[in-house]
């Protein structure tokens, strides 16, 4: 058996191997049909095309990808060929959730206000948005959830139309997929017009899919002060993104939100787990999961005693993660976005940190977001 996967896919490299599996690590964007000619199955990330121009001529009969994300993958022209696909869904949605933690903290004390009361927007509420939308709820914002396939689905009782969000949210983040058409269209969701109806006091971001956003208009709308601030975590165009817009955001990440080292290890897992059930090889493999996942040097926080609730959480949040970092980094080297995904640094999850010395409030919210209190 061979198998053709990403090379910077965490904890994949010899879990295969072990079982007389055949693999071959490429990086995913040269990723060429000679090279997957003879392959019997895929391991991928976002970067590798999965089209026919990818497998016309294979004898690949599985496809996993390791990543909540599947646009990579054709999957009219897949199911059509005979190939099995299967994603990893929710794998880095804590991940996510944590990222907007941080970048919500980091907001609030940048521009000195409370996230109490404020109304956060979420657009697209599956498995990211449900998270996303529980962090607003734990840090005492309004929560305003559209999604218009759910809303169909289970009553309109608990969801707002895309208008709603626009007029009355203070922050609108973006977790939908990416649809060119069809009742849901995503593309260009935020576009001209919607961007019209925000205004200066508003912000919006995207950590869903370059394409959700229209990033010219973005830019005219940014530059013209019609919105109060925006945070791009994908672009369109990646990895050759807008310098211009990049200056004008209070926040710009190289598509990493979902990059902590637990959700990349769920999701090589996941991809494992579905290959090893799909061609009925061991238990072993269809129940594995990472021995060791690395844990920093750190893993004890002390509450400070002084200062706002957001500068006392935003600074427990950033013991773990913080925006600003990634941002300087790309701000500093935005010709390697790629790179800067590729070699991403260790970033656990707030379940490993235990925090000390919390106030009632603190801890309460703290607790509400994961940590451990002590």
């Amino acid at each position: 058996m061979k198998v053709i996967a990403d090379d910077k896919i965490p904890f994949l490299k010899g879990v295969l191997e072990s079982e007389g599996i055949e693999v071959t690590y490429l990086a995913g964007a040269k990723t060429t049909a000679d090279d997957v000619a003879s392959a019997d199955a895929l391991i991928t990330r976002t970067r590798t095309k999965c089209n026919e121009a990818l497998l016309k001529n294979s004898a690949v009969k599985f496809i996993a990808t390791a990543t909540i994300g599947f646009d990579h993958i054709d999957t009219d022209y897949v199911e059509k060929k005979g190939i099995h696909w299967t994603n990893a869904p929710g794998c880095n949605s804590s991940s996510v959730a944590q990222y907007l933690t941080s970048l919500l903290l980091n907001l609030a004390v940048k521009y000195n206000f409370s996230l109490a009361g404020k109304v956060l927007g979420v657009v697209g509420v599956g498995y990211v948005g449900k998270k996303v939308a529980a962090v607003g709820k734990a840090l005492g914002m309004e929560v305003l959830l559209n999604d218009p396939p759910r809303a169909r689905a289970e009553g309109s009782k608990n969801f707002v139309d895309l208008s709603v969000i626009a007029e009355k949210a203070d922050i609108i983040t973006i977790h939908v997929p990416l649809e060119f058409e069809g009742i849901d269209k995503t593309f260009h969701l935020a576009d001209r017009d919607f961007l019209a109806q925000l205004n200066s006091q508003q912000f919006l971001i995207n950590a869903s899919r370059g394409e959700v956003v229209d990033n010219i208009a973005l830019h005219d709308a940014l530059k013209a002060g019609s919105l109060a601030g925006a945070v791009l975590d994908v672009w369109e165009n990646e990895p050759e993104i807008d310098l211009e817009l990049l200056k004008l955001l209070d926040y710009a990440t190289p598509h990493i939100a979902g990059y902590s080292t637990d959700g990349k290890a769920n999701g090589t897992s996941m991809s494992v787990n579905a290959l090893a059930k799909f061609f009925n090889l061991s238990k072993r493999l269809q129940k594995w999961y990472p021995e060791t996942v690395p844990v920093p040097e750190k893993t004890v926080i002390e509450c400070p005693a002084n200062g706002s609730l957001e500068e006392k959480l935003l600074y427990v949040v950033s013991q773990s993660y913080n925006i600003a970092d990634d941002t300087n980094r790309l701000r500093n080297t935005p010709q390697e976005f790629e790179k800067l995904r590729g070699n991403y640094p260790l970033r656990r999850e707030f379940g490993i940190f235990t925090v000390v010395n919390a106030d009632k409030l603190c801890a309460e919210i703290l607790s509400k977001l994961g940590f451990q209190l002590k």
